[in-house]
Order: structure tokens, then C-alpha cells, then sequence
């Protein structure tokens, strides 16, 4: 595997920044933005809009998200604006009374609130399993502990790759085999992995991966994908708009109306999804991501963040351990916190990250450097030294 080099030069970003924040928006590659520039200009001659254009671009997103993701299937992924959206698609059509659905503890809200109303609703239990109150083996122990709550009364396992506060790896092929040994649905939010961990679709063979477009899949804010498994092939839509629907592509023939729905998933998509704007620009940013790759990129940020880390640790900060933990995103802990002083710090020194319950979240990217690392390493270390 070839090696991925440092790439800011594809990025608008000013060399007096440190920004260490992808997880919270990444930045936008100066190719999207050109991109998206264009794409708005195209409206302002809507003759030059073709009945084709509603369908290419979304095609052609189905192919490059497919490639990334090791998904054999195009017609499995559809477009959706939100992770909300798509878990929605997925509680209507899932039967929870008297169940049980699995879900990790401080999670993202758009895949705990769909479960908490749906449970609720549907006469289900919710079981939220809460990261160890200990740092060490923390990731193993938690991990242990999911295993141990798939049981037989469980319908739904719905949890991230890696959680969103500190890059903690759950361990996918284990908890898939024992979903699969129970009956139950295993339900990704790859919102914080997808584009920048692999992931392969074919061999874990989730029944459904939802994900945001605007973080690692370098996309536009607003448009986001989704991966169905065959659980959901006769399943009923949120919506029910045109362009779903068989033969949609024939526009004189469109006041024939069509009982079936297009091949796969794609009944699921949103109504207006072929957007002018934002589907170039989220195609524009996976061609980029299939020419990096996954694995070239978590491997760059190991090279950047492997030294501060250990500099970290050896002052006293507590940092997951590598095998247990992503390297494009992960949390800093330390028992004498002073999160206020960080804050002010960080904000003159152009130290860009995000804060999430006792974690200072980091995640850098292939626009960053080892000195981005080593800047926010000493100054976290200078203000813990000065406040002990």
C-alpha cells in the first residue's frame, strides 16, 4: 500500500489554524467548492437541465459510495438529508413490542432518540449499555459488556463504528455474529468512520448503515447516505415521491402511475434528491476519498499522532489504547481536567477541537500535520502543569 502524503494543499485552510476537528464538520476540498459553485450557476438556465441530470450524478453516487464501502449492491445505497431520516425509515418498519434494543451509552442522539420513541411507542425496552466507569481495558470491558446484553428478547442493536466522543472501537464482527445468532438487526451509524475507517459492507453484511455526508465523506451539509440490507427490501417509505417509483425516468410517462417501486432500496430515498448542488459536490468528495482510501488515510494520521499521543500519556493523560480506538479521532482525558483554561487557550493559540462529556474529542485529517500534534500536546501539558 502506497503511502498517503500530507494533502492540505487540496484544502482552503490557513496555515495559522490547527484544525483538529473533523468529527465535528470536516473542511471543504477547494474541488467541492468549485463544485458547488458551478453546480449553483446551473439553475440559471434550467433549459440546460435534462431529465438525465435527475437521475446520472445519483447513480454515480450509488457506485463511488458502493466502492468505499465495499458494498457489492449500488441499488442497496440511497441518498437521505440526515441520520435521523434514515433511522426513521428504520423504526416504521420494525416490530418492537416486547423487545429489546441494544445501544451504547452517550452516543449521538440521532441513534437514541428514534429508539427511545419507537420503543416507547411500540410497548419495547430500551437497554443503553454505559461506557466502564474505569480507564483501564475500558474498550474491551465495554465491548464485553454489549456482547453480554444481545440476548434472545433482543430485536435491534443500533451503535456507531466508533463512538463520536473518543473514537472507541466496538468490535462489529463479533457483535454481527451474535446478532445473527439471536435474530436480531444490527443497525451502523457510520457517521464517524465511514470515508476515514474501513469498513466492508460484503463481509459484515449489516441489515442497515446510516451515515451523514458532511463529516468524512467530505460532502455538503444537508445530504447524507444510506445502506439497506435485504431485512428491508419490501419495506414501506417515509415518503412516497415520484422519482421511486418504476419507470420514473420516462418523463412523458409519468401520469401512468406505478404500483412498484424502483429496484433495492431505492424507495427510500427523499423526495428531491437529485439536488443540482449538493449531489455533485458529495459525488466530488467520494471520488477523492476512493482515490485515498480508507485505510492509506487512518494510517496517515497514525504517522501524526502517534509521538503526541505517547508525550500525552507519559504526562499523565489518559488516551484509549490504539488497537481499541481510531486514529482520525479519539478523546484526552485527564482526572484534573481545567476545561475552562483549555478552552481560552486553545481559542488564541488557533487550536481547533471539540468537547464532548469529559473527553477534549481530537480529529485530524490528511490536511494536518505532526506539528498541529505537537502544538496541542504542549499547550494541553504547559496548562495541566500550570493548574496542578
Amino acid at each position: 500500500m502506497q503511502e498517503l502524503s500530507q494533502q492540505a494543499n487540496k484544502f482552503d485552510l490557513s496555515p495559522n489554524i490547527h484544525y483538529l476537528n473533523g468529527a465535528y464538520m470536516s473542511p471543504q476540498l477547494k474541488s467541492v467548492t468549485r463544485v458547488g459553485a458551478e453546480s449553483v450557476g446551473k439553475k440559471a438556465k434550467p433549459y440546460e437541465i435534462t431529465g438525465s441530470d435527475f437521475f446520472e450524478n445519483t447513480e454515480l453516487i450509488r457506485a463511488e459510495y458502493s466502492k468505499l464501502i465495499s458494498n457489492p449492491d449500488p441499488n442497496r445505497v440511497v441518498l437521505i438529508p440526515s441520520v435521523s431520516y434514515g433511522m426513521a425509515t428504520i423504526t416504521k418498519n420494525i416490530n418492537l413490542q416486547n423487545k429489546e434494543v441494544v445501544i451504547v451509552g452517550e452516543q449521538f442522539p440521532s441513534n437514541v432518540y428514534p429508539w427511545m420513541t419507537a420503543t416507547k411507542e411500540q410497548g419495547g425496552r430500551l437497554i443503553i449499555i454505559d461506557p466502564p466507569g474505569i480507564v483501564e481495558h475500558r474498550g474491551n470491558i465495554w465491548n464485553e459488556k454489549i456482547l453480554q446484553a444481545i440476548g434472545a428478547n433482543t430485536a435491534v442493536v443500533a451503535l456507531p463504528q466508533a463512538h463520536w466522543a473518543d473514537g472507541t472501537l466496538f468490535d462489529l464482527t463479533a457483535i454481527r455474529k451474535r446478532t445473527l445468532d439471536v435474530g436480531a438487526l444490527l443497525i451502523i451509524d457510520g457517521t464517524q468512520t465511514v470515508g476515514a475507517y474501513p469498513i466492508d459492507i460484503d463481509e459484515l453484511k449489516p441489515d442497515a448503515l446510516i451515515c451523514a455526508g458532511y463529516k468524512w465523506l467530505l460532502g455538503p451539509y444537508g445530504l447524507g447516505l444510506a445502506y439497506y440490507g435485504e431485512y428491508f427490501d419490501n419495506a414501506n417509505p417515509l415518503e412516497e415521491n415520484w422519482i421511486n417509483r418504476l419507470n420514473s425516468e420516462d418523463f412523458d410517462g409519468l401520469v401512468a402511475y406505478e404500483e412498484s417501486y424502483q429496484n433495492g432500496s431505492l424507495r427510500f430515498e427523499v423526495g428531491e434528491h437529485s439536488s443540482f448542488v449538493l449531489v455533485p459536490m458529495l459525488l466530488e468528495g467520494l471520488k477523492q476519498l476512493n482515490d485515498w482510501r480508507p485505510e492509506r488515510i487512518q494510517a496517515y494520521c497514525k504517522s501524526i499522532v502517534h509521538e503526541p499521543i505517547k508525550l500525552l500519556k507519559d504526562e499523565g493523560f489518559w488516551i484509549e489504547d490504539e488497537a481499541l480506538r481510531t486514529d482520525h479521532l479519539f478523546g484526552i482525558r485527564h482526572q484534573s481536567m481545567p476545561i475552562d483554561s483549555i478552552k481560552q487557550v486553545f481559542a488564541e493559540k488557533n487550536i481547533f477541537v471539540s468537547y464532548r462529556g469529559d473527553a477534549i474529542r481530537v480529529a485530524p485529517y490528511v490536511h494536518n500535520s505532526v506539528n498541529d500534534l505537537n502544538v496541542l500536546a504542549s499547550t494541553l501539558i504547559k496548562n495541566i502543569k500550570q493548574y496542578a
